[in-house]
C-alpha cells in the first residue's frame, strides 16, 4: 500500500469486482506503461510494464534492496511470494536475477487473471502463481525449497491474523534453505505495538532480524508501512543500511540492541492471539 496522491491517475474505463472487492487499473500519467492496482480504493501495486525494475512504493523499493542483497548479483533464487497483487516484485525478480524459479500464492484468481490479462508478465519469466491463502500454499511446499519468502498479503488494507503468528513464522523457517531470508510487509501506526509484535515474532524463530522504516513511522509518528526481514544467517546489515540510506525518501535499518529496545516487553504472537494489523487511520490513502 502507499500514500501516493492518485489525482493525477487517468482511470481506464470501468472497474472490474475480483473476490477481493473492487478491482481498479489506473494508467499513471507521469510514467508511460505504468499502472497502479486498487482494491476497493486501496493502492495495493505499482506496475511498469516498460521496466520491471522500476520500483514506485517506497516500501517495495526496500523489499527490492533485501532481494538484491539476498543472493550473488544477478544469480538465479528460488523465490516463494505470499501475495501476489499486480505481482509487481515477481516481475523485479525475473529481470534482476533472470532464470529464477518463483512461486506465488495469490487468493483472489479473478486477480490473478486480471493482472495476467491486463499487465503482461516479462518475456520467459518463471512466475507461476497458484489460487491459495498464503498460509496453506506455504504449508504445500517442501522443506528447504526457497531462498526468499516475500510476505506482503493484504484483506483491504489489513493483513489477516494469521499470518501474523510465530507458528507461521516456524513454517516460513521450514520452507527457507539454509541461510534463507524472509522479508515481511508490516503495516502499522502509533504506537507500534503490532510492529513489536511481529519483530519479538520474528526473533523467537530466527537468529537474525532488522527492521526498515521511514524514520517517523518508525517513531511512531504517522502511520505507514515498515519491512521485517529474518534469517538463520547474519543480514547485510551495512550494504541495506547505504541502500536505504539513498533511496528517495530515506530509511534507517535497526537491528541487535536497538531492535530489542524498540521490541521492548512484548512477545511473540501466537494463533491463539492473533489479530489483523491496525485499520488505516481515515485519510491515508486520500
Amino acid at each position: 500500500m502507499s500514500r501516493r496522491d492518485r489525482s493525477h491517475l487517468t482511470p481506464l474505463p470501468g472497474r472490474t469486482e475480483v473476490a477481493g472487492g473492487t478491482a481498479e487499473l489506473l494508467a499513471d500519467a507521469d510514467r508511460d506503461g505504468s499502472w497502479q492496482l486498487l482494491l476497493d480504493g486501496v493502492p495495493q501495486s505499482h506496475v511498469d510494464l516498460t521496466d520491471p525494475t522500476h520500483l514506485e512504493f517506497e516500501y517495495v523499493r526496500r523489499i527490492g534492496h533485501v532481494l538484491d542483497l539476498a543472493g550473488e548479483p544477478g544469480e538465479p533464487l528460488d523465490v516463494v511470494h505470499l501475495g501476489g497483487g499486480a505481482l509487481t516484485l515477481p516481475r523485479y525478480v525475473a529481470v534482476t536475477r533472470p532464470g529464477s524459479p518463483q512461486r506465488v500464492m495469490e487468493v483472489d484468481e479473478r486477480l490473478t487473471e486480471l493482472v495476467r490479462s491486463s499487465l503482461p508478465l516479462p518475456r520467459g519469466a518463471r512466475i507461476r502463481v497458484r489460487a491459495a491463502d498464503a498460509r496453506a500454499g506455504l504449508a504445500a511446499l517442501p522443506p528447504r525449497s526457497a531462498d526468499v519468502v516475500v510476505v506482503d498479503v493484504f484483506a483491504g488494507a489489513r493483513t489477516p491474523a494469521h499470518l501474523t503468528t510465530v507458528e507461521f513464522a516456524t513454517d516460513v523457517a521450514r520452507v527457507l534453505r539454509a541461510g534463507g531470508t524472509t522479508v515481511w510487509n508490516v503495516s502499522d501506526g502509533p504506537p507500534l505495538r503490532f510492529a513489536r509484535a511481529e519483530a519479538a515474532t520474528l526473533a523467537a524463530v530466527f537468529g537474525h532480524v532488522a527492521l526498515i522504516a521511514e524514520p517517523g513511522t518508525l517513531r511512531g509518528r504517522r502511520f505507514g508501512n515498515l519491512v521485517a526481514v529474518a534469517s538463520d544467517a547474519e543480514l547485510p546489515i551495512a550494504a541495506l543500511t547505504r541502500r536505504c540510506a539513498g533511496d528517495p525518501m530515506p530509511s534507517r535499518v535497526v537491528d541487535g540492541e536497538s531492535l530489542r529496545t524498540f521490541i521492548g516487553q512484548l512477545g511473540p504472537v501466537t494463533d491463539a492471539e492473533a489479530q489483523p494489523s491496525p485499520e488505516p487511520p481515515a485519510g491515508v490513502f486520500a
